[in-house]
């Protein structure tokens, strides 16, 4: 685990008192790019109380740390901790978001049957939820059961039933607009593992008249993993897609 090991060393010999002073430091914020193994180490090794500590600080990196680490205590067992992660869902802050996504990828990594029961509690839920599972199913290590691959693409597909029906004014929200991004990738990832149902799916919105639903097939059209799955079937979506007026 290079990095993420010696991350969990470090931390392991701390004093408790000291370990969000140590993450703190060790951020890498302000900057471009928060510290994602020391989050991930800190998810490992931290005791229930402090991951519950740190998801609720107002720090936006200590809260990345803190949602990570809830993934952990799912797959644990802590009955309260998908609620936590349900409100950390829609937190304002793009990285206590991003965190609530590793999260349900670490439960997927112990018990994909407890992510999709997950998943399916949540997959109508608000967009920002919505964005949420979209992003924690749509982790190519996730996808390697044919299965669980084909699961994900209907997930997707019941999302992008919810944003072709949302009204006019509900579109105008930054909820809406982060969803509709990440729908822009994630149905590329879960193309990539079930080609064939993915690429069936996405020729379906493709033809669509609503803006926003071919807005994100042209951005995953643009993904050079959609086309490594099947660059014939993509050449095909792309031709549905320019025929509907999609360009």
């Amino acid at each position: 685990m290079g990095k993420r090991s010696d991350y969990r060393a470090v931390l392991e010999l701390l004093p408790p008192g000291e370990w969000t002073a140590y993450l703190t430091a060790e951020s890498g914020l302000p900057g471009p790019r928060g510290n994602l193994e020391l989050a991930a180490a800190f998810a490992d090794v931290a005791e229930p109380d402090l991951v519950r500590l740190c998801a609720g600080s107002p720090d936006e990196y200590l809260a990345l740390c803190g949602a990570i680490g809830l993934g952990r205590l799912l797959v644990e067992g802590d009955s309260d901790a998908a609620a936590t992660l349900r409100a950390l869902a829609e937190d304002d802050r793009w990285r206590v978001r991003e965190g609530v996504a590793m999260a349900l990828q670490r439960l997927g990594d112990a018990d994909m049957p407890a992510l999709w029961a997950l998943v399916e509690r949540w997959a109508d839920d608000a967009p920002l939820v919505q964005r949420a599972v979209a992003a924690g199913i749509c982790e190519p290590r996730l996808l390697g059961a044919p299965e669980d691959a084909a699961r994900a693409v209907e997930i997707l597909d019941r999302i992008t039933r919810v944003v072709e029906g949302t009204d006019p004014a509900s579109r105008r929200s930054e909820q809406f607009r982060v969803l509709r991004q990440g729908l822009g990738y994630c149905w590329s990832v879960a193309i990539a593992a079930a080609p064939v149902t993915g690429f069936g799916h996405l020729a379906k919105w493709a033809r669509s008249q609503d803006r926003d639903v071919r807005w994100i097939v042209r951005e995953n059209l643009r993904k050079a993993r959609l086309h490594r799955a099947d660059p014939s079937a993509a050449e095909r979506l792309a031709a549905v897609l320019e025929k509907s007026g999609g360009e």
